[in-house]
């Protein structure tokens, strides 16, 4: 799986740089998500992924942080949604419940005011319509802290079993069995990654580490050019 000098292929050549690891999907904004064999990709990004969001009376989405976009609310990550078949998202909340949203659990996870929304005019997502991570990543990172990142810190859609940091192909193309995404950006990291989640200690230090190592980034975002299915497992190309 080994790539020329600094893992960037010259342009023309297709490369081998690692396989799918894992893949995850985030039904609910700001709430942990499920691990899945495979995913569907179109233009948008993941199938299901972060369609739901917590709103507040001014539209604002609950997240970790207060900017003009989000609102803070502390504790999300301690609950997790994952997709029914219906394409509806369950709650799977830590106190061990499982419900479905409504007006009553919005309050009760974030206040008065609190509901839940399905996207509309407005994305929901961040920078981009995927995010991946590669193994690189989080052993580079991990080193910087002292220890192992786990990959939920980070929330990637796609974790790739690669020698190569991601970001080395930022502006290239990635094939990975029926799919193709174009590398767009690289992902700035905030408080989420130290925040405690249902089975990770809060980690405050965290935030600091990456701000030494990398500025702040950590993970790209990529936009999907041929959309099909993403399953454990596949090759992925650099081309």
């Amino acid at each position: 799986m080994s790539t020329p000098e600094g893992g960037f292929p010259p342009y023309g050549a297709t490369v081998l740089v690692g396989r799918v690891l894992g893949l995850w999907r985030y039904p609910v904004k700001s709430l942990a998500g499920e691990p899945c064999d495979e995913l569907e990709l179109d233009a948008r990004g993941v199938a299901g992924d972060r369609v739901w969001a917590l709103v507040d009376r001014d539209g604002k989405i609950a997240s970790g942080k207060t900017t003009r976009r989000f609102r803070r609310v502390d504790g999300l990550l301690r609950h997790r949604s994952t997709l029914a078949v219906e394409g509806e998202p369950l709650l799977h909340l830590a106190d061990g419940r499982t419900v479905a949203p409504s007006d009553a659990v919005a309050s009760e996870l974030a206040g008065p005011g609190w509901r839940f929304a399905r996207e509309a005019a407005v994305s929901h997502l961040d920078a981009g319509p995927v995010h991946l991570v590669t193994t690189a990543t989080l052993e580079s990172l991990g080193a910087a802290d002292g220890a192992t990142v786990e990959t939920e810190r980070l929330r990637p859609n796609v974790l790739l079993d690669s020698t190569v940091r991601e970001e080395e192909w930022l502006g290239r193309r990635l094939r990975i069995g029926e799919i193709e995404l174009d590398v767009t950006g690289t992902t700035e990291r905030c408080v989420m990654v130290g925040q405690e989640q249902r089975e990770l200690a809060k980690r405050p230090r965290l935030l600091r580490t990456l701000v030494a190592w990398n500025d702040l980034q950590a993970g790209v975002y990529a936009s999907v050019v041929r959309p099909g299915r993403i399953r454990v497992g596949e090759r992925v190309y650099v081309v």
